[in-house]
């Protein structure tokens, strides 16, 4: 089965959808307008059940199929997340973002149209025996939004059987289906080191307590913890990405600040590195006899871990999409984060990544979906729908 005919031929309407989207971005639970939209839509096919405001901005479309509501046993979730970045854009598209610092620049915008064209075609259709949820989340970037609509009852008053979701790939030929069992993409966490010493004049070193010495110290030790603390055959990643400090050239300044990410696949492995990264703190600092704070914020995104089952499932649909030779079975894990993660710790879930073709990268100012995309993914949704929940 290729690509289903009603999506294909929706595809000037599909684009002008993300277009919209994508001119109109919005950040973490600040998705007021797309989260309007995306109910007045599924209102407008004739779903059976519109909520909104679920883990602040989530919007749930209910769809039954011919023969009525499914208990949870009969009946599924399809996610796509909402947010966009704040990223300012350099495109020089008709549909470029028209808010200054906010652009789509992983996609979202692609993976609800994507969504929702598939939402669209299965309420015309409802070929399929039981209930579809249909999951477009707030704050993927950074929020927690999955988690947040947990914490807000989404699977006690939408109970279903599984979860998927999916994310477009660049550099992956467009129409291409890929994912693994097991651990897909990586936790994702963060800390923050404020180091406070002594700040005065910079010809005068030996009067002030250089918090600046102190933290290229533990930047260069946070190093040792991969190379000399991990078995070389696990992975795990340490980065500090921000150093703050001062201003006058002449001053030496009273706090520095530093900030970080740690991905890892194992829980206990980022634990551990956790706990030697406070080490490290903590003592160089104490040698220096700089006051440290470390801090870690409680958002942090657990691995991304595909149900083996609900994979091969995956497999199989994708490869009736796409064709076999369009198909992954097995891809390379990545160190991006990815809070479907909340999902798959509850359902048995799989998380899909689709081609984006030659575009740029994740995150990037010049990134721009696919149009071409939505069709693929949209009949994607549509066939693992029919197949999930098979009519008699």
């Amino acid at each position: 089965m290729p690509l289903v005919n009603s999506i294909a031929d929706a595809a000037p309407e599909l684009r002008a959808w993300r277009h919209d989207f994508h001119q109109h971005p919005e950040l973490n639970y600040e998705e007021h307008r797309t989260a309007k939209v995306v109910a007045e839509r599924l209102r407008a096919m004739g779903f059976d059940a519109v909520e909104t405001g679920i883990g602040q901005t989530g919007v749930i479309g209910v769809l039954h199929g011919r023969n009525g509501p499914g208990d949870e046993a009969n009946a599924i979730m399809l996610r796509a997340d909402m947010d966009a970045l704040p990223i300012h854009e350099m495109n020089d598209v008709p549909h470029r973002s028209l808010t200054d610092g906010k652009m789509h620049a992983c996609g979202h915008d692609g993976h609800t149209t994507m969504l929702l064209g598939a939402a669209q075609h299965m309420a015309e259709t409802r070929a399929f025996d039981g209930t579809v949820y249909f999951c477009f989340q707030p704050a993927e970037e950074g929020g927690a939004g999955a988690k947040a609509m947990i914490e807000d009852g989404l699977f006690e008053r939408f109970p279903c059987r599984s979860v998927y979701g999916m994310h477009n790939w660049p550099g992956k030929p467009m129409g291409q289906f890929l994912t693994r069992r097991g651990p897909l993409l990586a936790a994702s966490d963060e800390f923050q080191i404020t180091l406070t010493g002594l700040g005065g004049h910079a010809a005068k070193p030996d009067t002030c307590i250089d918090p600046i010495v102190c933290g290229a110290a533990i930047v260069q030790s946070l190093q040792s913890i991969v190379a000399r603390r991990v078995d070389p055959l696990e992975s795990v990643v340490v980065s500090v990405t921000t150093f703050k400090s001062g201003d006058p050239f002449n001053v030496i300044p009273e706090t520095a600040f530093l900030g970080g990410t740690v991905r890892s696949f194992d829980a206990e492995l980022h634990e551990r590195t956790y706990e030697q990264i406070e080490r490290i703190v903590t003592n160089i600092a104490s040698a220096h006899e700089i006051k440290a704070e470390f801090k870690r914020p409680d958002n942090m995104y657990p691995a991304t871990i595909n149900d083996a089952a609900q994979t091969d499932f995956c497999l199989e649909v994708a490869r009736e999409v796409a064709g076999p030779d369009m198909v992954v079975d097995g891809v390379d894990p990545t160190m991006g984060g990815e809070d479907f993660a909340f999902f798959a710790q509850i359902k048995p879930s799989c998380f899909m990544l689709i081609g984006n073709g030659d575009s740029a990268g994740l995150h990037h100012p010049r990134y721009d979906f696919n149009d071409e995309a939505t069709a693929w993914g949209a009949s994607f949704w549509t066939r693992l729908t029919e197949k999930a929940l098979p009519l008699e």
